[in-house]
């Protein structure tokens, strides 16, 4: 659907100032035949458990009705199409859930339309967690609405956080409705859905064959509703989400401990946005905790399968999406090796990729001097979450902006640890080169006495080991040492070859001869 994968930052009216819904000679009543008709179809589909019309409806009829009737409006008001579905009220709740997701994504929403959407989302999840819910939904749009619900918690921080410019009503709604988007209410949503829905338990009980929740991709085959357990389901990612947004990468990962992102197909890859975020948020949060295997090892698997898949979604909604995303997690594996060098661990298409995105880049990144500085600096602005204040304003003049308060943190955490590795370099080098040597010829060599050299080794063991989400240490190291009696004892980490990557290679090169072979016509 367009506005689930719209990339909101670049949306026009992102910034206040954009076309607004009052602005377009707009008439929330007046609902054409063809919306009529979409929405009757849609309610009697949902009201069936169709999954597969409601998905074709969902992505396809809405998207084509947004484009063709409503790329400048909104659509018509749920008031308006109320009458034509019985006054549902849980279809109006998910209609009025999609009538902000375009508003968004299309135009630039009033405050109150923000606060609005608040309670829209409010509704909608006590209805899912408290009331009785007998629908089947697509995971598409399922995820989407987590999505969104996060999206638009960080479009509101972000939006309160410029106070500079701020009408005197404005300040009066945001003092009024203070509660909205309030960063407590929003964890307290998801981690609702994540515990009613039981979804832990039922990950548990899946490894001892008890469920088959991600054999079914989440839905039910007994006449059930999946709307609760798989809401709980991508809510553990939406925590993820939000968890990186505020800087608390450890407790992020521990929300998504459940879901083992080391095992191919589980339901957050049932959907391609749900598996980008996830990883791309799993892998950042590796990157700051300096768990760079894992990051390495994860954006490599991604970048991999977006590399062959990319192709099939070109004419998909997500498209600009995936490749924005596609972009940065190159310049987030750029960093995480340049930080812990274990080439060996990425796919050859993706170091090949990576080679001519960043290959000049990452050798100044090497040198550990202020361009080198200004590079690491780059990419992380460029790659890194939009992280947002959680907190309320002060409303006390004069009025400041503190919407880049939170990335300027972040990023002087990242390049203070970037200095930290300054050092290690170094050490990494002549380790290489010795299966053994002396403390004082390794102090001879880098011009330091020995004391300090006891110092370097310590933090290159403090840097190249981390403690994972369970409590495990675990090394990033390419090269490992123990010391005793004075001497430097080095080991190698070795890898075993891959003949995998060789042969599938080959076997795409095979597949698009073939290809290019059947488009030529014989006479």
């Amino acid at each position: 659907m367009a506005a689930a994968s719209y990339d909101y930052d670049d949306a026009p009216g992102y910034e206040e100032g954009g076309p607004r819904a009052t602005d377009l000679g707009y008439d929330p009543n007046f609902v054409p035949d063809s919306v009529k008709t979409f929405v009757v179809h849609l309610y009697r589909h949902i009201r069936e458990k169709n999954v597969y019309e409601i998905h074709q409806m969902y992505e396809g009829s809405f998207q084509k009705l947004s484009e063709r009737m409503f790329k400048e409006s909104p659509w018509p008001s749920v008031d308006a199409v109320s009458a034509y579905v019985d006054n549902d009220h849980v279809f109006c709740l998910l209609y009025r859930e999609m009538w902000f997701r375009h508003l968004y994504a299309r135009l630039s929403p009033t405050l109150k339309q923000r606060i609005d959407s608040w309670d829209n989302y409010c509704s909608l999840f006590q209805v899912v967690l408290h009331g009785v819910v007998n629908m089947q939904l697509p995971n598409q749009w399922l995820w989407d609405m987590v999505d969104e619900f996060v999206y638009q918690f960080q479009s509101f921080c972000q939006y309160r956080a410029k106070m500079k410019n701020k009408t005197e009503q404005e300040i009066a709604l945001l003092k009024q409705f203070d509660q909205a988007w309030n960063v407590y209410g929003v964890l307290n949503f998801l981690q609702a859905l994540v515990e009613k829905s039981m979804i832990i338990q039922i990950l548990e009980q899946e490894k001892e064959g008890l469920e088959e929740f991600t054999a079914n991709d989440g839905y039910s085959y007994t006449g059930g509703s999946n709307v609760l357990k798989v809401l709980g389901y991508f809510s553990m990612v939406g925590l993820l989400r939000v968890h990186c947004l505020l800087g608390d990468y450890h407790t992020g990962l521990k929300c998504l401990q459940p879901i083992d992102i080391s095992q191919p197909g589980g339901v957050y890859t049932s959907v391609i946005g749900s598996h980008i975020a996830t990883v791309y948020h799993y892998g950042f949060a590796n990157l700051m905790l300096r768990g760079y295997v894992e990051s390495i090892r994860e954006f490599s698997k991604m970048l991999l399968y977006i590399f062959k898949v990319k192709q099939y979604h070109q004419k998909s909604p997500q498209y600009e999406q995936i490749l924005k995303k596609n972009e940065q997690m190159y310049a987030l594996l750029a960093l995480s090796l340049s930080l812990c060098p274990q080439v060996k661990l990425v796919a050859e298409d993706v170091n090949t990729q990576l080679r001519e995105k960043y290959g000049e880049k990452m050798m100044r990144m090497q040198r550990y001097d202020d361009e080198a500085y200004a590079l690491y600096d780059e990419l992380f602005s460029y790659a890194c979450p939009k992280f947002i204040t959680p907190s309320a304003p002060t409303f006390d003049e004069p009025l400041v902006n503190y919407n880049q308060d939170a990335y300027r943190l972040q990023l002087k955490l990242f390049l203070y640890e970037v200095k930290q590795q300054q050092l290690l370099s170094g050490v990494r080098s002549y380790l290489k080169l010795y299966s053994t040597i002396s403390m004082v010829k390794l102090a001879s060599y880098m011009e330091v006495d020995e004391p300090t050299l006891r110092s370097i080794l310590m933090t290159y063991k403090h840097k190249t080991h981390a403690v994972s989400v369970d409590g495990k240490i675990i090394s990033n190291a390419d090269v490992d040492f123990y010391i005793d009696d004075d001497m430097i004892h080095v080991v190698e980490t070795k890898s075993a070859k891959r003949y995998g990557d060789y042969f599938m290679r080959q076997i795409v090169k095979l597949e698009e001869m073939i290809h290019e072979v059947d488009r030529v016509k014989l006479d």
